[in-house]
């Protein structure tokens, strides 16, 4: 049995994958979070309201983009 196919039978590539996802997640986290963080004139420039960017803020980690999903 090769290297690579004993690792995969040991289920490391979904490590690898649960391990990617958590980092995509902490990654929405502070993206959301420095959404929140903008002044108007930013938000503005993004064509977002406050309200808008606290919405998004505040939205669960597990509430991901849709295109994440496919």
């Amino acid at each position: 049995m090769s290297t690579l196919s004993r690792s995969a039978s040991l289920g490391l590539g979904r490590s690898f994958s649960l391990i990617g996802t958590t980092f995509s997640l902490l990654a929405l986290a502070r993206s959301r979070q420095a959404l929140a963080d903008l002044d108007p004139r930013a938000l503005d420039d993004i064509g977002l309201t406050r309200d808008d960017a606290r919405r998004e803020a505040g939205r669960p980690a597990w509430d991901v983009p849709a295109n994440w999903l496919k």
